[in-house]
């Protein structure tokens, strides 16, 4: 059997990536950058001090990263203390497989924004363990952020089942040597070399249930 789930956040959970991208797109036309129809896909799965630099140093914001990332991180947590955009079964998701397994989360939101989610949500006694991508060296696709939420559970990462929404997401997941499901984004759907990674793809988080991780199991 599994050793644990390791769900992502955004787009798994929330439906909240056209909520970065909006973010980040409002400070880079306030700050006198140039926003590129590309940056959503280009960012995606980066870390906060990946994500930063970029805008700072492709989109032309003429701020130092650590700022950067702490007005995008403020922005998001008003928008999300007005409104949480949970995803329709999240819930319904955590609760069915905290039942049977440890569960992390493995995220590239900033360790702010995963603590606010976990307060909004009550998930914080589901997760044994959260780890956002600016705690490792690298943010997806490289494995970093999986591989440290294994270890932090102390469980073989060949033994975990993953959940993710991404391009990068899955190939980070498939990286770290999980058993990936994919629940596809539909605002940004992963590239089918990607998606070819997963296990089991399902159209939302809520189909993801005990008995789907056992079948994918034998």
């Amino acid at each position: 059997m599994p050793a644990a789930i390791i769900f992502d956040l955004d787009g798994v959970l929330l439906d909240s990536e056209p909520r970065w991208n909006q973010a980040k797109e409002a400070l880079v036309r306030e700050a006198g950058g140039r926003w590129r129809d590309e940056a959503p896909t280009v960012m995606m799965g980066m870390s906060s001090p990946e994500w930063s630099g970029y805008l700072r140093d492709t989109l032309g914001v003429r701020m130092d990263a650590g700022a950067i990332a702490r007005d995008v991180v403020d922005r998001m947590e008003r928008e999300y203390r007005r409104e949480l955009p949970l995803l329709p079964g999240a819930r319904k998701a955590v609760q069915a497989l905290a039942g049977r397994w440890p569960l992390a989360l493995a995220s590239s939101a900033n360790r702010e924004i995963i603590d606010l989610v976990l307060e909004l949500t009550g998930f914080g006694e589901a997760f044994g363990v959260t780890v956002s991508s600016e705690e490792v060296e690298r943010g997806k696709p490289a494995p970093d952020v999986y591989l440290e939420a294994a270890r932090r559970l102390a469980a073989d990462p060949r033994r975990c089942v993953a959940i993710e929404d991404s391009s990068n997401g899955l190939r980070a997941a498939a990286a770290a040597h999980m058993t990936v499901i994919a629940v596809p984004n539909p605002h940004y759907p992963p590239d089918p070399d990607a998606l070819a990674l997963a296990a089991a793809s399902v159209p939302v988080v809520g189909e993801v249930t005990p008995a789907l991780v056992e079948r994918l199991d034998r």
